[in-house]
C-alpha cells in the first residue's frame, strides 16, 4: 500500500545530524540554529517531557512553550527502527497535518525528527473518563477516520502485518542479558513464542470475519498522545508512529484500553459499557457528519460497533503485549515493560472467550 495517496507529499528538510541521547543540548543547539537562525542560543530553554516510554522528547522555547514557535525535538528510541517505518511516520505527519488533525514537522534529521509545539496539556488519566473530554476525543477520532486515500488503489490495514512483524522479532531476539532476577522471572512468564503465534492465528481467524471498515487510524491513542487546549476546547492527536490504516474498532478498542494507564495498568479503570455507548455515540455522529452520511445515530448501530470494539480491543492487548517484550530486550528507557505485557496479555486471555462469544447483530 502506498500511504501517499492520502495526500500530497511535501519534500522535507533533512538534516544530517545525529544528536547525543544523554547530552542532547549541544545537537540540539546546532539543529535549531537552521530552524531558528533569530533564536540567540543563550535564551534558549529545553524542557525534557516524560510521559515517553518508547523515545525522548525535548520542547525548546525562547519565551514560553506556549507561545507559537516551539519546537520539539523527539530522538528515537534504541533499536526502534526495527519496527517502526521511519518514512511512513513522516508521511503521516504530512497527511494529519495537510487535514488540519496534527502539527506541522519541520525536519528529520538522523535518530529523530522536529515538528511544531501543539498548545495545550498532555491529558492525564482522569480527564478521559469526562463526558466534555471524551465526546471531544470521539469526534476527533471520527474526523480523523473519514479521511479517505486520494488514490483509487484499496487500502490494507496493517494489523496482522505489523504484529506479525513483532512475533518475528520476538522469535528472533533473545533476551537482555543484564535483566535482574525478578525481571527475568517475569520474562518467564510471558506466554512462549508457540502459544503466541497459536493466539494470533486464532485472533486473525475471528476477526477477519467481522466487517470492521479499514479508515485511517492512529493506532496508539493513550493520553500522552492527546494535547487538550482548554481555552478553544479542542483536542488534537499527536505522534504517529503507528498511524496508518487499520481496522476502525480496533482504534477506538485500543483507545479504551488505554483508560487502564501504562506505568501501573489497572483495568478497573476499563471504560463502563455505559461511557463506551456515549463514547461510541459522539464518534459514530462525527464519522457520519464528517463522511456525508445522515447524522441521525440509532441503538443498534451503537451496539454493533460497541460489539465489534470489544473483539478487537483483543487484538490492541495482544499487539501491545508483543511489543512490551521487544521493548524489554531493546529499550534503554527506565520502564518495567515486562510487566506491562503481562497486563495486556493477561486482560486478553481473562476477556477473550466473552469477546469471542458476542454476536454481531
Amino acid at each position: 500500500m502506498d500511504i501517499r495517496c492520502a495526500g500530497a507529499e511535501n519534500q522535507l528538510l533533512h538534516v544530517d545530524l545525529h544528536i547525543d541521547e544523554h547530552e542532547p543540548r549541544r545537537g540540539i543547539l546546532d539543529l535549531l540554529s537552521r530552524l531558528r537562525p533569530l533564536w540567540k542560543a543563550q535564551n534558549i530553554q529545553m524542557k525534557k517531557f516524560t510521559e515517553g516510554i518508547t523515545n525522548q522528547l525535548i520542547g525548546c522555547y525562547v519565551a514560553s512553550l506556549q507561545e507559537p514557535g516551539c519546537v520539539l525535538v523527539r530522538l528515537y528510541g534504541k533499536m526502534t527502527e526495527l519496527y517502526v517505518n521511519r518514512d511512513l511516520e513522516v508521511e503521516m505527519f504530512q497527511v494529519f497535518h495537510a487535514h488540519g488533525c496534527g502539527p506541522q514537522i519541520y525536519c528529520s534529521f538522523q535518530n529523530g525528527i522536529c515538528y511544531e509545539f501543539v498548545r495545550g496539556t498532555v491529558l492525564d488519566d482522569a480527564l478521559l473518563r469526562q463526558p466534555s473530554i471524551y465526546r471531544l476525543i470521539a469526534a476527533e477520532m471520527g474526523r480523523i477516520h473519514s479521511i479517505q486515500p486520494k488514490c483509487a488503489l484499496p487500502v490494507e490495514p496493517l494489523l496482522w502485518t505489523k504484529m506479525s512483524n513483532f512475533l518475528t522479532l520476538v522469535q528472533s531476539s533473545s533476551p537482555a542479558k543484564q535483566r535482574c532476577t525478578k525481571s527475568a522471572v517475569a520474562l518467564r512468564e510471558v506466554p512462549s513464542f508457540e502459544t503466541l503465534s497459536v493466539e494470533m492465528e486464532s485472533l486473525k481467524r475471528h476477526l477477519s470475519q467481522i466487517d470492521s471498515p479499514t479508515v485511517l487510524c492512529h493506532n496508539d491513542l493513550l493520553t500522552k498522545n492527546i494535547i487538550y487546549n482548554h481555552k478553544e476546547e479542542m483536542v488534537k492527536f499527536i505522534d504517529y508512529e503507528y498511524a496508518n490504516y487499520n481496522y476502525q474498532a480496533f482504534d477506538i478498542g485500543n483507545h479504551f484500553n488505554e483508560f487502564a494507564g501504562v506505568k501501573d495498568v489497572n483495568y478497573s479503570l476499563y471504560p463502563s459499557l455505559e461511557l463506551q455507548r456515549d463514547w461510541l455515540t459522539a464518534y459514530l455522529e462525527s464519522y457520519k457528519r464528517s463522511t456525508g452520511h445522515e447524522v441521525t445515530v440509532t441503538e443498534a448501530e451503537v451496539t454493533q460497533l460497541y460489539i465489534q470494539v470489544c473483539k478487537f480491543s483483543l487484538a490492541s492487548n495482544f499487539f501491545w503485549g508483543l511489543w512490551a517484550i521487544l521493548q524489554s530486550r531493546f529499550s534503554s528507557i527506565d520502564f518495567d515493560f515486562q510487566r506491562y505485557a503481562m497486563a495486556r496479555f493477561n486482560f486478553y486471555f481473562e476477556k477473550k472467550d466473552e469477546y469471542f462469544g458476542l454476536t454481531i447483530i
